[in-house]
This record gives structure tokens, C-alpha cells and sequence, in this order.
């Protein structure tokens, strides 16, 4: 099992494929480090050498920003929104959504479930 960046990818799965599941590496990025690297996209995880793996080790750490230090760099970027309270950090701070969607119905993901409010029932 090769690991990088800090995550198991899976062995049976085309390399393309397996570089997705690394926080911060999406199809786009996966296809480009892989032809950095000068890999075929056919190829499999298992079928890759020490020498590649680390090869594509190497280009992640130095052109990339993945898992713990992405998710680092996103929760100071909140969090300095927060303590400018700028309508935007107003809304993280309230737990709703920040993107202008409407709350009136719908926005469960962000406001959680649904609470029962009394004297509502007829």
C-alpha cells in the first residue's frame, strides 16, 4: 500500500483515480501530477516502483498544498473572516450559509435539523 501525503491510497485502482483520495487533489490536479511525473494514466498503483511512488511523492510536497495544511490554511482564512466580522464571518459564526442561498426553507445541511417550535401546531 503506498502512502502519501500522509494517506493510504488504495493498490488496486488506476493512479489518477487514487491520488483523489488525498485531501486538496482533485481530477484535474491528479491528471496534471501524473504527467509530471511521466506516467501513463492507465497505469496501477500496484505496478508502480518505489522510485515512482516517490517521484510523485516529492512533486505533491513541493508544488502542492494537501490535507493538514490545506485544512490548516482553510480554518485561518474563517477564522480571520470571523474575527474581521465581515457579513461573511457574521455567517460562519452563526452556523448559516455564507453564499447568499435562502433560508427560509431548506439550508438543513448548515442549520442542522429541524426543532420543533411550540404553539406552531393548528
Amino acid at each position: 500500500m503506498a502512502r502519501i501525503a500522509g494517506v493510504n491510497i488504495p493498490t488496486n485502482k488506476r493512479v489518477v483515480i487514487a491520488l483523489q483520495y488525498i485531501h486538496g487533489i482533485g481530477q484535474a490536479k491528479a491528471a496534471e501530477i501524473v504527467q509530471k511525473v511521466g506516467l501513463e494514466p492507465a497505469r496501477r498503483v500496484n505496478q508502480l516502483t518505489d522510485a515512482e511512488v516517490l517521484q510523485i511523492r516529492e512533486t505533491i510536497d513541493r508544488d502542492y498544498l494537501v490535507e493538514g495544511d490545506l485544512r490548516r490554511d482553510t480554518a485561518v482564512s474563517i477564522k480571520r473572516l470571523m474575527d474581521l466580522a465581515c457579513y461573511r464571518g457574521l455567517r460562519h459564526r452563526k452556523g448559516l450559509p455564507v453564499r447568499g442561498q435562502r433560508t427560509h426553507t431548506n439550508a438543513r445541511t448548515r442549520k442542522g435539523p429541524a426543532k420543533p417550535i411550540a404553539g406552531k401546531k393548528k
